[in-house]
């Protein structure tokens, strides 16, 4: 029982994966700003390393006991997932408006019901086939095949959005074993080694503004985690899965603001449908395990 204006798990949670969406987003910012000065890879760089950086201080000592696992391979194929989805988001976004981009990465959900179907042998009944089927018909909105405004660098968020689902597949499983932290541990040591590694064949020295870009993107990207993390700490996922899609007002509403990216109404369109079908692909979902 909660007191007198203090708000229930639910309602903290809801409110923290906003503030981590809106995190999330002002890092997609700083990644398509960045992306006119830096090489993909010294971006991704600059996202992981953060990550790694604010886990390993919030754990502390017990860094050991959390390394401790059974299933490395796994860890290894969820990072892989996350680098090549990161990766393909990024570039995405120094080729396509911000919106545009978000739009179609927010697929995932969709496509996590899709894989969970096909790799999980989960039930895959009509209505969620119709949701899917309708999410891709907005990703056809939004990518506007055979148009003169095409461009196929449109299609990397959509080859994000199949590896986040990947991504999000294999935390699932993962999940019944292993800790979040653990998980994220794996995930940020994994990815900043193996870019620290090969920053030498891209690195370009920024300047005083592209740094305090960088550190901004670092720092966006790791609260961001974090507070995706207690957000799922204090409520259901089921409760606070719909408030993702907030995700896309806020890429909109910070592509006018920083870049004068103005959507047209097919992108609008299509994002909507997106959102719609992811929802009710959720509503699905819960309705199923409740």
């Amino acid at each position: 029982m909660t007191g007198p204006g203090t708000a229930n798990p639910a309602s903290q949670g809801i409110m923290l994966m906003l503030g981590a969406i809106l995190c999330f987003s002002l890092m997609d910012a700083c990644a398509k700003e960045l992306s006119d000065s830096l090489p993909i890879p010294q971006i991704l760089w600059a996202r992981y390393a953060g990550q790694t950086t604010l886990v390993l201080l919030f754990l502390n000592r017990r860094v050991p006991a959390e390394l401790r696992t059974k299933r490395v391979g796994l860890h290894l194929l969820r990072t892989a997932f996350i680098l090549i989805a990161t990766a393909m988001f990024f570039t995405g976004l120094a080729h396509i408006g911000l919106a545009e981009a978000t739009a179609i990465i927010s697929l995932n959900p969709v496509f996590m019901t899709l894989g969970a179907a096909l790799i999980l042998g989960e039930t895959l009944g009509r209505r969620r086939l119709f949701g899917i089927a309708a999410a891709l018909v907005g990703a056809l909105l939004v990518i506007k095949p055979g148009s003169d405004v095409f461009t196929a660098f449109a299609i990397l968020p959509l080859i994000g959005a199949v590896c986040l689902s990947g991504f999000a597949l294999t935390s699932r499983y993962l999940g019944t074993s292993e800790s979040i932290w653990t998980s994220m541990l794996y995930t940020g040591l994994i990815s900043s080694t193996l870019l620290t590694a090969i920053q030498p064949f891209f690195w370009v020295t920024p300047s005083g503004s592209v740094m305090l870009l960088m550190l901004a993107l670092a720092f966006s990207g790791a609260i961001g985690q974090f507070l995706m993390i207690s957000a799922l700490m204090r409520a259901e996922a089921s409760q606070v899965a719909p408030f993702i899609y907030s995700g896309l007002i806020f890429a909109t509403l910070w592509g006018v603001l920083f870049f004068g990216e103005y959507p047209d109404v097919l992108t609008l369109t299509g994002g909507l449908v997106i959102i719609l079908a992811g929802i009710y692909v959720w509503y699905r979902e819960t309705r199923a395990t409740s």
